[in-house]
C-alpha cells in the first residue's frame, strides 16, 4: 500500500517516542532520491522521496556513500549536522512529515531548520527551509514551467501542497457529513473508489478493507446500499484509528503492509504482525528492493535462456510436425508398387496414373500424380527413394526430439535457478555453468574477483536430523552424487523443476515429521512453491544414476515413494540452520 496519512500518522507516533531530542551525528545521501541521517545512539532515519516508494521511518540497513557527495548532501550537511530533532509535525490528513532541528550557524548562533518529506508519489520531495520558512534548497526542484500552482525554488517561501478539495478528513468524518456525500451521489460507484474519492488519507487498500468490511465484498454499487447505516459504519473509530503494524505475504514473500488487521485477502494472503512500525517497513523494502535488484542483475543471463528456451521449443515443435509427417511413409511405399506393377501402361510425360489399389479390399481405382519429366521407372524409384528417406528421418528425429527435450528440461531448469537466486554469488554460480554448457560467452575471468564456492542451504529438522537444500544445478551434482553418503535420504519435486534435498541420516530411521518438513523443502524451492499437495519422491542416496553426457543436476533414479505436501514459507524460515 502507499504511504497513506493514517499510516503515515502511526509512524510519525513512533519515531516522536523514540527520537525527540537526538542530535544528527552524520548525513548520507547514498541514493538520488534518499537521504539517511546518522543519529547519536545508532538510529538512522531514512527519508525517501522516491516516486515508486517514498517512506519515512528508522532503518537497521547499511548503505554506502558515493565517492562524490551530491550537491544537495553537502548542504544538509552545512546546515542540519550537529543538530538535534526538535519536533516531527504531520499535517492534518496529508502524506507530507515536517522535522524541525534545532541549530546553530556559521556565527554559532541558535536557530531551527526545517526538514519536509512530501510522500507524494511521483510528486515526493524534500525540502529544506529556514527558521522563516524560506526554501534553502529541494531534492526536486519545480519551476513554473512544470507547475502553475505551486513552484518549490530556493528561496521562495514555503507552502503546504493545495488541500484536495470535497474531502473530509478523518477527523471530519461525521454521519450527517457521510450522508450528504451520499445523498449527492447520482451514478453507480464501487464503494471503495467512492471512499478514496470522497475521504483523506486512506489508501485504496484500507478503502476496499473498509467495503468488505461493511457488505463483505471490495466492490459494492454505493447506490444498492443504505445510507443510513453505511454511514454509520465509515464514522465508527475501529479500523482508522488501529496501530497494528502488520506485513502482508503471499507465498512468503511481502507482497504488501498496513496498520491494521486485513481480512480481504482470506487465505490468498498470510499477516505478520511486526514489533514497529520500521521494522515493518525495513523488512518489507529490504527484501522487495533485494529482489528487485536481483531481479535487473540477472536480466542479461534471464534474456538469453529464455530465448534460448524458446528457440528450443519451436525447434521441436517442427521436429515433432515432421516426424508425424515421416510415419505416414507406408503410402510412398504403396504407390511405388503400385506404379512399378502398371509400368507396362505407362509413358514418359505422364503426369497421374488411374490404377487399382490392390492394397485395398474392393481394390478402388485412384489417383498417383506422376513428375511428367521422369521415365515410369524413374517415377517408382522416387516412391522408394521418398520412402527410405522417410524411414531413415524417422529414426533421426526420434534422436533430436529426445535431446532437444533433455535440452527443454535443462534450460527450464536453469531460469528456475535464476527465480531462486538469493545473491550475487548464485548469479556467478549460474553464469559459470552456462559459461561450461557453452550457452553463454566466457567472461573477462581477469577482471573478476574470484568468490568461494557457495554451499548448500542448511535446515535442521523439529527432530534433529540436518536438510542440506542445493543453490543450483552444480551444486545438485555435488550434493547429491558426492557430498551425500549412499544410506541418506533424498528427495525431489516430482513433474517440476526443483532443487535436490539431502536427509542427512547415514541409514538411521528418519521419522515421518522429518521426511515431510524434507519434502516441504523441496517443494518450496521449486517451480511449485505456489501450490497445493505437491508430490515429492524420496528414495535413498544409492538408488540416483547419472546418464553419460547428462547435463547437471539431472539423475534418474528407481524404488522411490512419494509424499505429498503444501509448501510452507514459516516452515521453512523456521528450520533454517544458517
Amino acid at each position: 500500500m502507499p504511504f497513506d496519512a493514517i499510516f503515515l500518522s502511526a509512524v510519525c507516533d513512533e519515531l516522536r517516542q523514540e527520537l525527540i531530542g537526538a542530535r544528527v551525528e552524520k548525513i548520507q545521501q547514498p541514493a538520488r532520491d534518499m537521504v539517511v541521517l546518522q543519529l547519536r545512539g545508532k538510529a538512522r532515519l531514512l527519508l525517501s522521496a522516491s516516486g515508486n516508494r517514498p517512506r519515512f521511518h528508522v532503518t537497521q540497513a547499511s548503505y554506502e556513500n558515493p565517492a562524490q557527495p551530491p550537491m544537495f548532501c553537502m548542504l544538509l550537511r552545512k546546515h542540519l549536522a550537529g543538530g538535534r530533532i526538535a519536533a516531527i509535525e504531520q499535517p492534518p490528513a496529508e502524506r507530507s512529515v515536517e522535522l524541525t532541528l534545532d541549530c546553530t550557524d556559521e556565527m554559532g548562533t541558535p536557530c531551527q531548520k526545517r526538514l519536509i518529506l512530501e510522500l507524494m508519489g511521483r510528486n515526493s520531495n524534500l525540502i529544506l527551509t529556514d527558521g522563516e520558512n524560506r526554501i534553502l534548497d529541494c531534492m526536486r526542484r519545480v519551476d513554473f514551467e512544470m507547475s502553475e500552482q505551486r513552484q518549490v525554488l530556493p528561496g521562495l517561501f514555503y507552502h503546504r501542497p493545495p488541500r484536495q478539495e470535497g474531502k473530509l478528513t478523518p477527523q471530519e468524518l461525521t454521519k450527517p457529513a457521510l450522508e450528504r456525500l451520499l445523498a449527492q451521489t447520482a451514478a453507480p460507484v464501487h464503494l471503495d473508489r467512492w471512499i478514496v474519492d470522497h475521504v483523506a488519507g486512506i489508501s485504496p487498500l484500507i478503502a476496499r478493507e473498509l467495503a468488505f468490511g461493511f457488505c463483505g465484498e471490495t466492490d459494492a454499487d454505493v447506490l444498492t446500499l443504505d445510507r443510513a447505516r453505511l454511514a454509520e459504519a465509515l464514522t465508527q473509530p475501529s479500523l482508522l484509528q488501529a496501530r497494528q503494524p502488520t506485513l502482508l505475504l503471499c507465498g512468503g514473500r511481502p507482497k504488501d503492509f498496513t496498520y491494521c488487521p486485513i481480512r480481504q485477502y482470506s487465505a490468498y494472503m498470510t499477516a505478520r504482525t511486526m514489533p514497529s512500525f520500521s521494522a515493518l517497513l525495513d523488512a518489507f523494502y529490504t527484501e522487495t528492493e533485494q529482489r528487485e535488484r536481483m531481479l535487473q542483475k540477472s536480466q542479461s543471463l534471464r534474456r538469453t535462456v529464455t530465448n534460448l528456451l524458446e528457440r528450443t521449443r519451436r525447434k521441436l515443435a517442427a521436429q515433432r510436425k515432421e516426424r508425424e509427417a515421416s510415419l505416414d511413409r507406408e503410402t510412398l511405399r504403396r504407390r511405388g508398387d503400385i506404379v512399378t506393377a502398371n509400368l507396362h501402361a505407362m509413358t514418359r510425360g505422364m503426369t497421374v496414373l488411374r490404377a487399382e489399389d490392390f492394397y485395398q479390399e474392393d481394390m478402388p481405382e485412384i489417383e498417383i500424380p506422376l513428375r511428367p519429366e521422369l521415365s515410369p521407372q524413374q517415377n517408382a524409384a522416387r516412391f522408394y527413394k521418398e520412402y527410405n528417406k522417410a524411414k531413415h528421418a524417422e529414426k533421426i528425429l526420434a534422436e533430436q526430439i529426445a535431446r532437444g527435450e533433455i535440452e527443454e528440461e535443462y534450460l527450464g531448469a536453469v531460469l528456475d535457478e535464476l527465480n531462486r537466486a538469493e545473491s550475487e554469488r548464485d548469479l556467478a554460480e549460474i553464469r559459470a555453468e552456462l559459461e561450461a554448457g557453452g550457452y553463454v560467452r566466457s567472461a573477462d575471468r581477469r577482471r573478476q574477483q574470484k568468490q568461494p564456492a557457495s554451499r548448500p542451504m542448511r535446515f535442521r529438522s523439529s527432530d534433529g536430523f540436518e536438510i542440506l537444500v542445493g543453490r543450483n544445478n552444480r551444486q545438485n551434482d555435488q550434493l547429491s552424487l558426492k557430498t551425500a553418503r549412499r544410506d541418506d535420504l533424498w528427495l525431489h519435486i516430482q513433474k517440476f523443476h526443483g532443487t535436490h534435498v539431502i536427509i542427512c541420516c547415514a541409514g538411521a530411521p528418519v521419522p515421518d515429521g522429518t521426511i515431510t518438513e524434507a519434502a516441504m523443502l523441496a517443494a518450496w524451492y521449486s517451480q511449485a512453491r505456489e501450490g497445493q499437495n505437491v508430490p515429492v519422491d524420496v528414495t535413498q542416496v544409492r538408488n540416483l544414476r547419472k546418464p553419460n553426457g547428462a547435463k547437471p543436476g539431472m539423475v534418474v533414479y528407481d524404488r522411490y515413494r512419494t509424499v505429498i505436501v503444501t509448501p510452507d514459507a514459516a516452515l521453512c524460515e523456521r528450520l533454517r540452520a544458517e
